[in-house]
């Protein structure tokens, strides 16, 4: 079939007599929706985030800002691999995505003082530091994650969740003070495994469909109770029917049974991700996104690397990221989906300049690389930089308010709104964050 064009206008008429023609295009209804979704994309009204999250805290000297030229004992033991911008390296165990540098920006000068997990967590997933000292086992959120917020503006659509998580929820990932509808969808189980399926997004085979309309009617039908309807008196109540409501429309929508459907892709696609969790993830996220979910994350834990960080990182954790990362930003720009999808890679901090006697690096966020592809963000970019040994950003630095305030700018959202809690107190979304000018040239 012959490759279809977006133009700014649109599907262009020839495209659209092909999908009309189903029969003679064979397109299939991911397909409809992805030719939907790309040309939308020409508004800047339908961004939608697949927000990739290391959790533990990657080191920029083993990734995006190697230091070849600094002392022994901070400089590592990888080497370097140019990327498809001259004068431009990575490290030499990201291959695939120094050859795909031109579908993204790596900003290398965002730098905090939350040293932490818990706090640092917090910082970069929801865009605002915690009003109190938080631990690295603290699992909170005392603001709106960004997929939170994403849900509260953007709403369900065509039955979808409006944020999904993959496999788990990020340590801060929830909803706050907007409520438990907007809490993420989580998907637990591994899209690589053999018989791999969604829970809660098709009726039980015990149950059959009439079976389950007879048993929504009925529940209808005992719940006539006079309920308290306003938000701020916290009825459980209306939050349990908003979520059997999701999740009715999510059981009957065909683009969701497309969507959750991987094993749709082609095997070369599936393969050019990586068959592991982590790559069909990644594919199930370009999925999802394409039909309409405006914010999915995709958790990558294991990245706090205090004991044999070279020996860790060159078996198991750059080779998938390596893969699926490049596989993603080249699928997204070969399918004409990338102007519309916002592709964020990061965790909570960057590691120490001197490796330790345990051969491993520890937290450190004076200084952190953050990868930013997509919805008109310039390819083969590096904003900022570290100094010479990589200790701390010292050229054009950024703090996670300014990533905050450029994540949610893409995404259509105001970052200087006001939300408010239930008893009405004002919250701002982001306190003086700036955009990241470069990510919008």
């Amino acid at each position: 079939m012959n490759k279809l064009k977006n133009k700014c206008s649109g599907i262009d008429r020839r495209d659209f007599l092909q999908v009309g023609l189903g029969a003679l295009g064979g397109l299939t209804l991911t397909d409809v929706l992805r030719l939907r979704a790309a040309g939308k994309a020409s508004d800047g009204k339908d961004v939608r985030c697949i927000f990739v999250w290391l959790d533990g805290g990657p080191s920029h000297y083993e990734t995006f800002d190697p230091k070849p030229e600094a002392p022994d004992g901070i400089r590592g033991e990888f080497g370097t691999v140019k990327t498809a911008v001259p004068g431009v390296r990575f490290s030499e165990h990201l291959p695939n995505l120094a050859k795909a540098f031109d579908t993204f920006t790596v900003v290398r000068s965002i730098a905090h003082d939350q040293n932490n997990h818990g706090a640092g967590n917090h910082y970069l997933t929801t865009g605002r530091p915690t009003p109190t000292p938080v631990g690295c086992g603290a699992f909170v959120t005392f603001h709106p994650s960004f997929g939170s917020v994403v849900s509260h503006e953007r709403g369900l659509r065509d039955g979808l969740p409006s944020y999904v998580s993959m496999p788990q929820m990020s340590r801060s990932g929830g909803a706050n003070f907007l409520g438990a509808t907007h809490a993420p969808f989580v998907i637990s189980g591994n899209p690589d495994g053999k018989g791999f399926r969604v829970r809660d997004v098709s009726i039980p085979k015990s149950i059959s469909e009439g079976r389950a309309e007879n048993r929504r009617a009925l529940r209808e039908n005992l719940d006539r109770l006079q309920r308290i309807n306003d938000r701020a008196a916290n009825d459980p109540a209306v939050s349990l029917d908003e979520f059997y409501e999701q999740g009715y429309r999510l059981v009957y929508s065909k683009e969701a049974q497309a969507a959750f459907d991987i094993a749709m892709e082609p095997e070369k696609t599936r393969e050019s991700y990586g068959r592991n969790d982590f790559g069909q993830r990644l594919l199930l996220a370009r999925r999802l996104t394409e039909v309409g979910v405006p914010f999915v994350s995709v958790y990558y834990g294991g990245w706090d690397h205090h004991t044999k960080i070279f020996e860790t990182m060159k078996k198991t954790a750059l080779p998938k990221l390596d893969q699926g990362m490049a596989a993603l930003m080249t699928d997204l720009k070969q399918r004409g989906t990338l102007d519309n999808t916002l592709v964020v890679c990061l965790g909570e901090f960057g590691r120490t300049p001197k490796v330790n006697k345990d051969t491993g690096r520890d937290h450190w966020s004076f200084a952190m690389s953050v990868m930013a592809g997509g919805a008109g963000i310039p390819g083969g970019q590096i904003v900022g930089a570290t100094d010479v040994k990589g200790y701390y950003a010292n050229e054009n630095v950024y703090r996670p308010e300014d990533f905050a305030a450029s994540l949610y700018t893409k995404l259509g959202i105001d970052h200087a709104k006001l939300l408010h809690t239930p008893v009405g107190r004002p919250v701002q979304l982001v306190d003086k964050g700036r955009r990241i000018k470069e990510l919008f040239v």
